[in-house]
């Protein structure tokens, strides 16, 4: 009997162990899960859409009581490329404040001082269009003078753009154009339908125009 008592305390003693042991395991901290190449995050980063990712712009702003006194001879315009905005200044105060695209790389719409060199309302670009039949239809669209051939029985017809404010002699300017919220032209500074116009009729041939930061 002593032999057996003694054997079945020691039993229950390992068995007692273990319960215990298994209890603080199944209590114990979590373990960090390495993350290796056959492995992945439980988490997945949802993609923004691109209405998400393009930048909102102001609208325009137009100050009446400025914009009365503009005139062609003593108007000038300020472009800035970082805020992506177009300003018609009378004197040091704002007529018109409006979203603009400029060149969608560094470079491609210059940093200086200019002048309005020509002003054509009707103004179609000489670089950039579409190959076109002798019906007028479009044979091939988004194409540059500069590195494309027309096809056989094609001629070149100019993008169209309205309201041109001529600032160099490569053919920037300023003009109606798409503004998706970023910069996006060849390099000239494209303005918003409505806008446009405003700044034409109040600027002239050799109305100061500076474009920076």
């Amino acid at each position: 009997m002593p032999f057996f008592s003694g054997h079945i305390t020691a039993a229950t003693t390992v068995v007692a162990a273990v319960f215990l042991t298994l209890g603080a395991a199944s209590h114990a901290a979590p373990q960090p899960v390495p993350v290796g190449r056959d492995a992945s995050p439980a988490r997945t980063t949802r993609q923004k859409p691109a209405s998400e990712l393009i930048s909102k712009q102001a609208k325009p702003k137009v100050v009446p009581r400025v914009l009365d006194t503009a005139t062609p001879d003593n108007t000038r315009i300020y472009v800035s490329l970082s805020k992506q905005r177009a300003y018609l200044l009378v004197g040091d105060e704002v007529a018109i404040d409006s979203p603009i695209s400029s060149g969608k790389r560094a470079g491609m719409t210059p940093k200086g001082s200019f002048t309005v060199m020509e002003k054509d309302k009707d103004h179609r670009s000489n670089v950039y269009g579409a190959f076109c039949n002798s019906r007028g239809q479009i044979v091939r669209a988004g194409v540059s003078t500069r590195i494309d051939s027309a096809p056989s029985g094609t001629h070149y017809v100019g993008a169209p753009m309205l309201w041109f404010m001529r600032l160099t002699s490569e053919g920037v300017g300023m003009h109606v154009g798409i503004l998706p919220g970023y910069p996006a032209s060849h390099g000239c500074v494209r303005m918003p339908l409505d806008i446009a116009p405003l700044f034409y009729e109040r600027v002239k041939v050799g109305t100061p125009a500076v474009i920076g930061d």
